[in-house]
């Protein structure tokens, strides 16, 4: 079985959610927050989901490019060889 590059799925916390909250200022479109307002959007959650999923897409990004080399070995070998117990398997 090949490894695609594509499925990284880190399995480690991206970051404490019980830590404490901290108070910060943003920039932001104003007719956007006038909406995200009026549609009675909760700011804070909304932005650290967001920043939460370009955290894990950095970091899925990051472990491909240290593990590229090693990924694209691997496919090699089985692309010549077969896969580990491809003559065990009964279908």
């Amino acid at each position: 079985m090949r490894m695609k590059m594509r499925t990284f799925r880190p399995d480690e916390a991206l970051f404490d959610p019980a830590a404490r909250k901290k108070a910060t200022n943003v920039t932001v479109n104003s007719d956007l927050l006038a909406k995200a307002r009026e549609g009675g959007i909760n700011l804070s959650a909304t932005l650290e989901r967001a920043l939460a999923e370009e955290l894990r897409q950095r970091r899925a990004q990051q472990w491909l490019a240290e593990n590229r080399a090693a990924i694209e070995a691997y496919n090699a070998d089985v692309d010549a060889g077969g896969a580990f117990g491809d003559t065990l398997r009964g279908f």
